[in-house]
This record gives structure tokens, C-alpha cells and sequence, in this order.
């Protein structure tokens, strides 16, 4: 497909998002508004990982451990400031500076992918068992309760920059939630089209060669890992908003587990997959979920074993794959000869 197409298709889709998010508030329902909410949340919270294994080769199975630290660093701060716009900045600071000390020993001290996911998802848990374990007032930060396994109540949602008494409404919560998603792609967007992310994926192609080179894969790993967990950090910021709310579950191993899955599903290397497949998957959770015929788990189950073994490379990549190959037929297909040209006409 011609880059000039590829761009154009790209900046409808992004064009037609920002009048999705934009109207959206107009046509559905308080209760609708706020799943989709959750969704465009979640969505950040895909990015993050499908940016750093799809396009960096880094698999990460503890991404919640970023996602958890942007969480409670936003309410703690959100508590203690009274004003949700500097807790923002930090609950992306935090999880980025956490991430640079975490790779740091990982990328430099040459630690193999297999040993990386099994670092990341201790990690998860070690700080699981940490915020679990911090009932009682001596647990305190400011004026911020850490709450142990019952989480920090009450957190103050967005408002206004800098303005503390113009809290957000549920409708304006959805815009900031859902155009953070549309800008998180459109930056990761421009990231990959930058040096740094073709260098990226160089690395992730070939890490000898790209050594060979000149460049440094442990240095350029490190920034992807660090992209990774600031994206990771404002997708907890926008969780806790949005229920107002955080506990020790925001680490949990099953939520590590279903972002994965959720890339899967939509599609490894590619930055719409993981979002579309984390929408798909949260949706026919809640719809499954608000059953009781079936097994949620098992049903759900299923469906993944299914779309593991009759779309293996997800959503977006085999529909990609689909739409090239027909393009490719219909260029194939020989032109009519001059002779059935010829009786074309004289039958008509």
C-alpha cells in the first residue's frame, strides 16, 4: 500500500476518534459513558505494553506494577495537594523514574527476556504484598491513608488545571479520558516515526547488527521500558479517576495476564490492536459477566482459546493481511483481450 494512502487512512481514523470522543457524551447514557470510561483507561494501559514487546521486543508480565505505582501516586498526591493537575504529572513521573532504576539493572546488566518477565512479574507481586500490608495509621503519607488491603477511598478525581473546586463531571472525565487515548497513540505514533523509534525496532530485529552500527540497544531498551511505564503510570492515574478509588487488586497477576491477552487478541506490533482487543475483551466481560448461566471465566476462556488458534497473529494484523492479498488479486486479474472486448461490444 502506497505511504501516502497509509498516511491518509491513518489521519481519517484519528480524525474520525476525536468526533467519536467528542459527541459520544450527546448520544448514550451516564452508566454507558462511564464503561466506555473504563474502557479508554484500559486502552492507555494497552498501549503502553504493546508499544514496548511489540515494537521494542520486550515483554513485560508485570506492566502493573506501573500501572498500580501511577495509581497510588495519584491519589496520594490528588490527596495531599487538593488538586488533581501536578498528582497527573506525577503519577507519569513516578512509574517513568521507576522504570529507568528497574531497567537500568535489567538492560545493563544483560538479563535475557525470559529472566526480564520473570523479574517484572516478581516485582508486580513484591509490591502486591507491600500495599497489602500497610493497614493502620502508621501507613501514612501526608495526610493520605495507604488503607493496606482495603485501598484509599475517596480519591479526588480530576478537575480544572489548577483550579481545585472545577471538578471534572462524568461527561468531561470521558473527553479527557478518551482524547488522552487518541493523543497517547498519536505520540507513540510520531515516536515510531522518529529515529528513536526506527532505531527501536532496529534493536528489536537485530540487537547485534544494530550494535554493529553504533548504537547502544541496552541505552535504547532502557528508553523504551521507560515509555512504557510513564504510559502505564497516567493509564492509573485515569483508572483512579474514573472510580474514584485504588487498592493492592490494581497489582494484581490476573490483570498482568489480561493485558497480554488483550494484545494478543488484537494484534502484537501494531498500536490499534492492542487497543481494539482490550475494548473486545472488556466488553463481552461485562456482558458475560452480568449473566449467570454461564461461567464468566469459562466462557471467556473459550473464546481466547479460540481466537488463539483460528487468528494466532490477532484482530488487526490477519484483517491487514486480508485487505493486501485482495489488493493484490484485483492488480493480478488480466485485462480483457481486444477480441473479447470486440464481442463484448457487439453482444451489447
Amino acid at each position: 500500500m502506497p505511504a501516502r494512502l497509509t498516511l491518509g487512512l491513518q489521519a481519517l481514523a484519528v480524525l474520525a476518534a476525536v468526533i467519536l470522543v467528542a459527541a459520544l457524551p450527546t448520544y448514550l447514557e451516564l452508566f454507558t459513558l462511564m464503561q466506555l470510561t473504563l474502557f479508554a483507561a484500559m486502552g492507555v494501559l494497552a498501549l503502553s505494553l504493546g508499544f514496548i514487546w511489540g515494537f521494542g521486543g520486550i515483554l513485560s508480565f508485570g506492566q502493573t506494577a506501573f500501572f498500580g505505582l501511577g495509581g497510588y501516586t495519584y491519589a496520594i498526591a490528588a490527596i495531599n495537594f487538593g488538586d488533581s493537575t501536578n498528582a497527573i504529572l506525577l503519577a507519569i513521573l513516578f512509574p517513568a523514574l521507576f522504570a529507568a532504576a528497574l531497567g537500568y539493572f535489567v538492560f545493563y546488566g544483560r538479563i535475557s527476556e525470559v529472566y526480564l518477565g520473570v523479574i517484572t512479574l516478581t516485582v508486580t507481586l513484591i509490591l502486591f504484598n507491600v500495599v497489602n500490608s500497610t493497614a493502620g495509621d502508621a501507613y501514612t503519607i501526608g495526610q493520605a491513608r495507604l488503607g493496606g488491603f482495603n485501598g484509599i477511598p475517596s480519591v479526588p478525581t480530576f478537575n480544572a488545571p489548577y483550579t481545585p473546586d472545577a471538578v471534572l463531571t462524568p461527561e468531561a472525565s470521558w473527553w479527557v479520558t478518551g482524547f488522552t487515548l487518541v493523543g497517547v497513540y498519536l505520540l507513540m505514533r510520531l515516536l515510531l516515526a522518529s529515529p528513536f523509534g526506527r532505531i527501536a525496532v532496529a534493536v528489536r530485529e537485530n540487537e547485534t547488527r544494530a550494535a554493529l552500527l553504533g548504537y547502544d540497544p541496552r541505552l535504547i531498551k532502557l528508553g523504551v521500558f521507560m515509555v512504557g511505564g510513564a504510559v502505564a503510570g497516567l493509564a492509573g492515574a485515569l483508572y483512579v479517576n474514573w472510580g474514584a478509588f485504588v487498592g493492592p487488586t490494581i497489582f494484581s497477576l490476573a490483570l498482568s495476564a489480561e493485558i497480554i491477552i488483550w494484545i494478543t487478541v488484537g494484534g502484537l506490533g501494531t498500536l490499534i490492536g492492542p487497543v481494539l482487543g482490550c475494548v473486545l475483551i472488556q466488553f463481552l466481560n461485562a456482558k458475560i459477566g452480568s449473566q449467570q448461566a454461564f461461567n464468566s471465566n469459562l466462557v471467556l476462556g473459550v473464546i481466547l482459546v479460540g481466537f488463539v488458534l483460528l487468528l494466532p497473529k490477532g484482530i488487526v494484523p490477519t484483517l491487514k493481511t486480508a485487505f493486501l492479498g485482495l489488493g493484490r488479486r484485483a492488480k493480478r486479474r488480466p485485462a480483457p483481450s481486444t477480441s473479447s472486448r470486440a464481442r463484448i461490444a457487439g453482444a451489447e
